[in-house]
């Protein structure tokens, strides 16, 4: 609903009477009329309602000061600023840009008014509304019959069946008629980049900082696809870093490139650390290139920015310093950098572009942006051949689109852009931040232990904090200082069990325990460690779910504190298997599950498992190829020393491979087993406490398999 909001000003009669006549006026063209008691109140209600477009002011009281104030929360929205005869129109030309109208005072003229700010309320919508989403909202208000698919015909087909009606019932009818065919000229073309769909591509190009943008409906998976295959050729040689996702592995099965991988650091708690600098020299790199059988100096490199953990790097230290054609960042996690003066110089289209080099940047609107699932950008800075990059993307694109998805891309990219779109990073930054804080505090107020924080000791200073190497309590081992920042918008808390140095203390609170308690209260982590738990803060976060993650995290300590059953602190828990946890209470779940972790000595293991890296027997698409051809046998999960692997092994969450298809894991490489290992163990344990991983099969009996390259020892 259109919703208007207007400064009254009761005892004053001629202004009070005037605006009583506005309000009565516009009720009846299907504006809501709110009254804010005085200026803090109409800034709360412009910085909590959206839907507000417009407000009603008295100049004489408010002049500029709060005009500048409204623009900064939306620098689009209409004032509508009243004046009497006597009052001065002290303005600037900048005041002028701003959206305000000027009207005067007087009775009998509310309906010439109303009209008016109808008018401006419509070029309002028409002005914040972005080019495809407008030509979308267009040919739905339109109606028109089409005999074309889809063949639900804008929720018709729905309609006849019992089921059908309930399925169109919930999504509801402009869901229905937005899902149209290709065979709709009016709106362009997703693949030949024409129309509407051309003028939201420059849009997102203009508002993200980059020279060129494609939206992909398909995630950022497909995005790293196209941009795989377009800038390494067969035959060639790609630069991945190790914190790759798993989408990258599966373009080097798609594609015969040869890889060499980047290796980053992990720190104790399994923290996916970045990249060292050294790391990216030509010295480093051609010691690559003269171990890789067939490699030859890389042509593309592909960097995980942010880390899952939500480390950036420098990365106008990356763009100048590496040696390869193109550069891509896959930033799946931070859409919204751009949109914030502390991710300056951190993000791949930061700054002007880098002469002799493509710079591309993948990034998943939807995971920390508002659009739909799937909605996913690719932006590009430099010199590239358009047409055959549109071949690659259209060898992964589909040819029937979602518009609904493409929209969503689209709109999320308008919600950015000018003042509203800084505010809405600047209150996700401001709300992380406030939630550390109130973490640390109740940490210090609480009896006993209580859920710490993995951060800087201050967190003062609103920006991303960078890493030093005299700092402990990061926890990695020889990292360059300034190399890495840490995003505050990714809150990553630490339980009891281990401390920041990596030492693991008598008692302990594994993470899986909490994060399964939370999912039974209706919160749920992105991702969980051995002993941490790792908190998205999105424009979505609101005051109401950081306190109930409070609530939750205050309710667990009191719980286990008074060592409540399992059947009663987590019954669904306990419903995986009664017999087992019949009897037991949280805290001999909670040390039975820290004495597994401890048997295995998780820091080491953490340490160890990623110093050396796999031995490459042939690359992903060899290894693939022979799984396809039926090569392949499976063996136990603890026979795979000395055999090779034909899919990734990788434990979801995080989703990073700690074995590459083609790879085999050498005695140098037993700790990573030994991590795989202590999961399945935990698994076999402890019901409900499986861990998700990829390439490796559960059987009956507990035991894990796994699928090998037959005749390769």
């Amino acid at each position: 609903m259109k919703t208007i909001a207007i400064m009254n000003h009761p005892g004053v009669i001629f202004k009070e009477t005037a605006l009583q006549e506005l309000g009565q006026r516009l009720g009846a063209m299907d504006f809501r009329i709110l009254y804010p008691e005085d200026a803090d109140d109409l800034l709360g209600l412009i910085n909590n309602n959206a839907k507000i477009c417009g407000v009603v002011i008295d100049w004489d009281s408010y002049n500029l000061s709060l005009t500048q104030q409204i623009s900064a929360l939306n620098d689009r929205l209409p004032m509508y600023m009243f004046a009497n005869k006597n009052s001065a129109l002290d303005l600037t030309l900048r005041d002028l840009e701003a959206n305000i109208h000027f009207f005067e005072y007087a009775l009998d003229v509310a309906c010439d008014i109303a009209n008016k700010i109808q008018q401006v309320t419509e070029a309002y919508y028409d002005k914040i509304l972005p080019p495809l989403t407008k030509a979308l909202f267009n040919y739905v208000n339109a109606g028109k019959y089409t005999f074309c698919t889809p063949g639900h015909m804008s929720g018709t087909a729905f309609q006849k069946s019992p089921v059908g009606s309930l399925f169109y019932d919930f999504f509801g009818a402009n869901t229905m008629k937005s899902d149209i065919s290709v065979s709709v000229t009016e709106l362009g073309s997703l693949l030949d980049h024409s129309g509407p769909h051309k003028e939201a591509e420059e849009y997102i190009a203009r508002t993200f900082n980059a020279e060129r943008s494609y939206m992909v409906t398909n995630g950022t998976s497909t995005a790293n696809k196209i941009v795989g295959m377009y800038s390494a050729p067969v035959k060639s040689t790609v630069l991945i870093d190790r914190n790759c996702h798993k989408s990258l592995t599966h373009l080097l099965m798609m594609s015969d490139v040869t890889p060499i991988y980047l290796r980053p650091t992990r720190n104790a708690f399994g923290i996916l650390g970045g990249i060292p600098q050294s790391e990216f020299s030509r010295r480093a790199i051609q010691q690559k290139v003269d171990a890789t059988p067939g490699a030859s100096w890389p042509v593309h490199a592909v960097i995980t920015n942010s880390t899952y953990d939500g480390l950036l790097y420098d990365t106008d230290y990356i763009k100048q310093n590496l040696e390869v054609k193109s550069i891509h960042f896959d930033s799946a996690w931070v859409p919204y950098t751009n949109f914030n003066p502390i991710y300056k110089g951190l993000c791949g289209m930061s700054g002007e572009r880098t002469e002799g080099k493509v710079i591309y940047e993948t990034q998943s609107t939807h995971k920390l942006l508002a659009a739909f699932s799937q909605a996913s950008m690719i932006h590009i800075k430099g010199d590239f051949n358009e047409e055959t990059f549109n071949e690659s993307f259209m060898m992964h694109t589909s040819t029937s689109p979602h518009y609904g998805i493409v929209a969503s891309i689209e709109t999320a990219a308008a919600m950015m852009e000018g003042s509203a779109g800084k505010r809405l990073v600047q209150d996700a930054i401001d709300r992380a931040i406030s939630f550390r804080q109130e973490i640390k505090q109740l940490r210090a107020e609480s009896d006993g232990w209580f859920f710490d924080v993995w951060q800087p000791e201050d967190i003062s200073t609103t920006e991303c904090w960078p890493l030093k190497g005299e700092d402990g309590w990061h926890g990695f081992r020889n990292i360059d200082d300034n190399h890495m920042h840490l995003d505050p918008v990714k809150v990553t808390l630490l339980t009891p069990g281990m401390d920041k140095q990596g030492e693991m203390t008598e008692r302990g609170i594994p993470a899986w325990i909490v994060s399964k308690y939370l999912d039974y209260h209706g919160i749920v982590v992105e991702k969980t460690g051995p002993y941490n738990l790792l908190f998205l803060f999105s424009i979505g976060i609101d005051e109401t779910k950081a306190l109930s993650l409070l609530r939750a995290l205050t309710d667990f300590k009191r719980e286990y504190d008074s060592n409540q059953r399992i059947k009663e602190m987590m019954p669904a828990l306990y419903a995986l298997d009664p017999d087992f946890y019949k009897e037991m209470r949280i805290q001999e779940l909670a040390q039975g599950m820290h004495e597994v972790i401890s048997k295995h000595n998780l820091p080491e293991l953490m340490y160890r498992a990623f110093e050396t890296l796999p031995k490459m027997v042939m690359n992903p698409w060899a290894a693939w190829q022979k799984e396809i051809n039926g090569d392949i046998e499976e063996v136990y999960i603890d026979e795979m020393i000395g055999r090779v692997n034909a899919n990734m092994i990788l434990p979801y969450p995080p989703g990073v491979p700690l074995v590459m298809p083609g790879e085999m894991l050498t005695e140098d490489n037993r700790p990573v087993l030994e991590f795989i290992q202590m999961l399945c163990e935990i698994g076999s344990h402890y019901p409900g406490f499986e861990t998700d991983i990829h390439g490796a099969y559960r059987k009956a009996d507990g035991r894990y398999t796994i699928k090998v390259l037959k005749n390769y020892h």
